[in-house]
């Protein structure tokens, strides 16, 4: 065949297939056209079937394309119908959570109503909800506690009538605003999330599905991804963000890139904005991921109940600037196990996991005009217990820690603490041992916050055992070490530096301190620990007060020592005072023979 005849051909066959694909087209539009009412109707009466009578959909337009199956709504909107909730509360049927969804447009791929005309299938491949509003009111009711996650009564119940089977392959809401309003307080709560995505999986409505166990709410799996999210505290002194979370219900867990508590403003203006001395956090923590996830317990209640969580590395900072004045209020009830007690989520964590943790507590002294600071390097260990649930307290009332770290990145130090989650009073008790290190180290904080400075000392082993009743802590400490030597300081009559107090140093370390513990002759100084906290008083402030109290005790600054001490300042003044008295009365005798 000539080449010519064979393009002619050619040019027919496409003409043809152009032609037919343009008339199917055609054909589909018209057809789509004839049966758009009754799919507007039959998926309004499917949407009202298989919710029990509970939602209504409604949408401004419908658009279809046969071929391809691809379907749009849009403003479309899921409404509750109260009327019906009501009843379903009435008759101890109701779920914990009401919807309301909001959208601009719907998209639905791979759905071809001829499947449901003929074979009374509904096979969709995905629905995709973008920028959707998402309202949930929670209400926890008695009669769902200990509900499967399958419903009672299968949809297909509902849906039976109009289609044997309702299956979606992937369900998407794209950068959806989520609204999560919290109604079983006196009042109701909000939260507000944006920017999240969520993908359910293999949602099947079937005479079986509802009896399947590898389903949750007839659901293969939920996954849920957020990159971003920040919530100002409500006293306006923090922001709380987390980075890139994602759970899967299949997996149980949890991952957080990073977690932050980010005060809002610096610490030379924290506390000029708050108008008083009060600790400034800063929290920093990375790779956190938690285990066996009741995800159930969440949706129903808003519980966050899991076996373990693990954090891979982080920090946590706390500045006090006492140049301002102390907050002379009562701080009771702000230690940490008192504050998870007051959480408004329901929380219970099995065992918490920390690795790499560096802590620091600074604090800025209006005397000597200095910042002390006591730093607790690679901190790693593990909390238990962590809850501030009734039903889990009463199977445990305390929640403990187990603690290694190394003080002034040198001591390693050994800590646990147990937490009386019960107690009115916040009780708690603590103990540990702090191994060999150079003394000289704890002059960061001793110098700017105690006026004291260690010139040598060889730690041998800080032993504590300490009980907290009330706010008054009791108990021991076993202070071992070698060759003590200080310098008692004044602040500077000009300047702002610190200078040694010479004479009054050398008395000291000739007469009260013990340069050795235990000494020479064998005497073993076992400090007792009787603190009254401040009530002003932070809980690190209380922790690292109680434990200088026993150090001084173990090299001799006993309140009666402390006592002499103040008796010599005040006579060695005195002596200058009347020294300088009598160099004045010779001058001037000297002026007066001239």
């Amino acid at each position: 065949m000539p080449q010519k005849a064979k393009m002619k051909l050619l040019y027919k066959v496409l003409a043809l297939v152009v032609g037919s694909l343009l008339l199917l087209y055609g054909v589909s539009v018209l057809i789509f056209m004839n049966i758009k009412p009754r799919v507007r109707e039959e998926l309004k009466l499917l949407i009202k079937d298989a919710s029990g009578k509970l939602y209504d959909i409604d949408f401004k337009d419908i658009n279809a394309n046969l071929l391809t199956g691809n379907a749009t709504l849009r403003d479309v909107t899921l409404n509750p119908d109260t009327n019906t909730y009501k009843q379903l509360v009435t008759n101890k049927k109701a779920p914990n959570n009401l919807y309301q969804i909001k959208l601009k447009k719907l998209t639905i791929k791979q759905f071809h109503p001829f499947r449901l005309f003929f074979k009374k299938e509904i096979e969709i491949g995905l629905l995709r909800f973008d920028y959707a509003s998402i309202s949930m009111n929670n209400k926890a009711f008695e009669f769902n506690e200990n509900k499967p996650s399958r419903p009672e009564i299968s949809p297909y119940h509902y849906i039976k009538s109009i289609c044997k089977s309702f299956h979606v392959d992937k369900i998407e809401f794209r950068n959806a605003f989520f609204e999560y309003v919290d109604k079983n307080g006196l009042k109701p709560e909000t939260d507000t999330i944006a920017n999240l995505n969520i993908t359910l999986t293999d949602w099947l409505i079937d005479s079986l599905s509802a009896k399947d166990e590898s389903r949750t709410f007839l659901l293969k799996d939920i996954q849920i991804y957020l990159n971003n999210y920040s919530y100002a505290t409500p006293d306006s002194l923090y922001y709380i963000k987390l980075s890139q979370l994602d759970f899967s219900v299949t997996s149980k867990k949890v991952n957080i890139k990073n977690f932050e508590v980010q005060p809002r403003y610096s610490e030379a203006d924290f506390a000029h904005k708050v108008g008083m001395a009060q600790d400034r956090y800063l929290l920093n923590l990375n790779n956190i991921n938690l285990t066996d996830i009741d995800i159930l317990a969440y949706i129903r209640r808003r519980e966050i109940i899991a076996k373990q969580m693990n954090i891979a590395d982080g920090t946590l900072s706390v500045f006090n600037d006492n140049f301002y004045p102390k907050n002379t209020e009562p701080k009771s009830g702000r230690f940490p196990h008192q504050l998870l007690q007051k959480l408004n989520i329901p929380l219970s964590i099995h065992k918490i996991n920390v690795n790499n943790l560096d802590i620091d507590y600074a604090e800025y002294d209006k005397v000597t005009k200095q910042r002390g600071r006591v730093e607790f390097k690679n901190t790693s260990g593990e909390f238990s217990n962590v809850t501030n649930q009734e039903k889990f307290k009463k199977l445990n009332s305390f929640t403990t820690a187990k603690l290694t770290s190394y003080l002034m990145g040198q001591g390693k130090l050994q800590v646990d603490f147990k937490f009386n989650i019960i107690s009115p009073d916040g009780d708690f008790s603590y103990k540990g041992n702090l191994g060999v290190m150079d003394a000289r180290q704890l002059n960061y904080v001793t110098k700017p916050l105690a006026m004291v400075q260690v010139n040598r000392c060889q730690i041998k082993e800080l032993d504590f055992d300490i009980d907290v009743k009330k706010d008054i802590a009791k108990g021991k400490i076993d202070f071992r070490f070698n060759d003590l030597s200080l310098k008692i300081l004044k602040k500077q009559e000009e300047g702002e530096g610190l200078t040694g107090m010479g004479i009054l140093s050398l008395l000291a370390n000739a007469i009260v301190i013990s340069p050795d513990n235990p000494s020479e002759n064998g005497r073993h100084v076992i400090a007792p620990i009787n603190y009254q906290r401040k009530p002003s008083a932070s809980f690190f402030n209380f922790l690292w007060k109680t434990i200088f109290q026993g150090v001084k005790y173990s090299v001799g600054f006993t309140p009666q020592k402390e006592a002499e001490i103040k008796q010599q300042i005040a006579k060695f003044k005195q002596m200058k005072e009347d020294r300088d008295l009598r160099r004045f009365k010779r001058e001037q005798r000297k002026r007066l023979e001239k």
